[in-house]
């Protein structure tokens, strides 16, 4: 959120993370929908403390 003021992710995103000096690209838009339709799950509390309004 603070890189781009918002907590909405495009299905199709793709973001590139560093690991250990190799770059990986993670799913993130799709990570992000299939995480939502799992709501009630672990995952959701931390993603509610982040300002994910649908967390909640």
């Amino acid at each position: 959120m603070a890189r781009t003021g918002s907590v909405t992710v495009p299905r199709g995103h793709v973001e590139a993370v560093d690991i250990d000096g190799n770059e990986h690209a993670v799913k993130l838009g799709i990570w992000m929908t299939n995480t939502k339709s799992r709501r009630g799950k672990p995952d959701q509390a931390q993603l509610a403390e982040l300002g994910v309004g649908w967390a909640r």
